[in-house]
């Protein structure tokens, strides 16, 4: 089974391509302050995410580096391109750019996490370990460790390792199936119009 038939049906990609959309108003009344990062402006940034002097407006290079590896690890290259070719890590780099401080704050520490809990089982940081090791650690915060097996019903404890890993995997997938690889994965022939649009033909009060 490929890839696309088993994730279509949870992939939502709205609030990934809204956060890189300009609002009506900014794009009516631009604003001249210099805190508005180039997609904020309206910008196409395609062309520098591809570019090979891109630099992060918002990561650090062990960040990225460290984002560039678990996005592989989420969506790897199968018969189509994974997270790494479809440079999610530059995407989810310029969508954090113009988050807000507790959205930013946020990602970073679901990330400072999985080098928190690498750093506590193989003593380095995520980016460092084996691919072996780096699949253990996800291992043990992918799935839910405190759901009881008599209730169905979670523990009381907040299982923080799969909260952070659930944010880490949602941005991930967000990011992929807004690029052109993701969306031509779910099916997208690459075509960004098909025409122009065909009106009801119907005679007015017979529509069926």
């Amino acid at each position: 089974m490929k890839r696309r038939d088993m994730i279509r049906a949870s992939i939502f990609t709205g609030a990934a391509v809204a956060a890189l959309r300009p609002s009506v108003a900014t794009a009516q009344n631009p604003s001249p302050s210099s805190e508005l990062t180039p997609a904020q402006s309206g910008v196409d940034a395609s062309k520098d995410l591809a570019s090979p002097t891109w630099k992060p407006l918002f990561l650090d290079e062990h960040q990225s580096e460290t984002l560039i590896i678990l996005s592989d690890k989420i969506v790897p290259a199968t018969d189509t391109p994974g997270a790494k070719e479809a440079l999610v890590n530059r995407y989810i780099d310029l969508v954090l750019a113009a988050e807000t401080h507790e959205t930013q704050r946020n990602f970073l520490n679901s990330l400072s996490y999985l080098d928190g809990e690498s750093m506590h089982r193989f003593q380095a940081a995520f980016r460092y370990l084996s691919p072996e090791e780096q699949d253990l650690v996800l291992h043990a915060i992918a799935y839910p460790r405190n759901t009881s097996g008599w209730t169905g019903q979670p523990d009381a404890v907040p299982d923080v390792g799969h909260a952070h890993f659930q944010a880490l995997k949602g941005r991930i997938m967000n990011a992929y199936y807004s690029s052109q690889i993701g969306q031509k994965e779910l099916g997208w022939d690459g075509a960004f119009a098909h025409g122009p649009f065909q009106g009801c033909e119907h005679p007015e009060g017979n529509h069926k």
